[in-house]
């Protein structure tokens, strides 16, 4: 992935210099022992959170977020502002050069339909910080919270699809990366175009667990076809796709299908207790939305087969 030439975002907050962001400490200690709590029992509490009827987000202290989010975790204090700008070390570098691509990307397209497009912020964090939508965690990955409008991503996560998911190695993980950042600003597309409160508002009137948890999908698999839209109008722009990095995202979309970390983590699948779609289905939507490149392809709330 040639992405040095990218326009660096000044949306950036760095907070990976303060001390857990501010709060202390860097995700949940493990009763006997250091460290914080790892993306594998991460995995496990989810399940066991759907197993006992609980919402995760109870257990782990925070998830992707949702609309409004669940009340025992959602913060109703604004998320404190922060000195924003393009990180100097690489991998913050990096994170600002893809949102700085994702930002000339739907800024032209939102044009393109008469609208001004209003982009996030990104914080950047280490171990912990603070979210309109509650504690942001090393280990929950990367989220989106659409109170506040920003992206909180800690990039240990990066280091973990390498090594843990094995989702990708090498430079090729450049291209996996951004396709996780572009992900997550896809969700904040949704916020914009009032398809996350009107998903919420869904859920809320779902008949079932199961139904809500279908459209939790269909917000998940939109957010990748939407990060496939903006692969397709970038490379247009900047001609910056290497060999491998579409088999890198692929395989990244892969390693974190519900399917796939079910399996991991219990040895079975249980299809109704899916969030963000199974390998194959991510897999697919972002392939969608790199071919087509248009807004218009990512209706998975209107797919019969997804």
């Amino acid at each position: 992935m040639r992405w040095e030439d990218f326009r660096r975002s000044d949306n950036v907050e760095d907070v990976r210099g303060e001390d857990g962001g501010g709060i202390g400490g860097g995700g949940f200690p493990l009763p006997g022992g250091g460290g914080g709590l790892g993306i594998g029992t991460i995995v496990v509490l989810g399940l066991l959170g759907w197993a006992l009827g609980i919402d995760p987000r109870i257990l782990i202290g925070g998830a992707e977020i949702l609309g409004g989010g669940s009340p025992q975790v959602q913060q109703q204090q604004r998320t404190p502002d922060r000195q924003a700008g393009a990180p100097s070390d690489r991998q913050g570098q990096f994170v600002a050069a893809v949102l700085g691509s994702t930002e000339d990307v739907w800024t032209e397209i939102f044009a393109q339909n008469g609208q001004q497009y209003r982009p996030p912020r990104l914080r950047l964090f280490a171990g912990a910080t603070q979210s309109a939508c509650g504690f942001a965690q090393a280990a929950m990955g990367p989220f989106y919270c659409p109170q506040d409008r920003r992206v909180f991503l800690d990039t240990s996560f990066f280091r973990e699809m390498e090594t843990r998911f094995r989702a990708c190695s090498g430079k090729q993980c450049e291209f996996a990366q951004a396709y996780v950042i572009a992900h997550e600003v896809g969700h904040h597309i949704q916020n914009l175009l009032g398809i996350l409160p009107r998903a919420q508002q869904m859920q809320q009137q779902a008949g079932s667990k199961a139904q809500a948890n279908n459209i939790q999908v269909r917000v998940e698999l939109q957010a990748d076809c939407f990060g496939g839209v903006w692969a397709n109008r970038a490379q247009k722009k900047v001609n910056f796709i290497e060999p491998g990095d579409i088999e890198a995202a692929l395989q990244t979309a892969s390693a974190i299908g519900d399917d796939t970390l079910q399996r991991k983590a219990q040895g079975r699948v249980v299809p109704d207790s899916f969030t963000h779609g199974s390998a194959a289905q991510r897999q697919r939507w972002f392939t969608v939305g790199f071919k087509e490149g248009r807004v218009s392809s990512c209706n998975t709330f209107q797919a019969a087969n997804l």
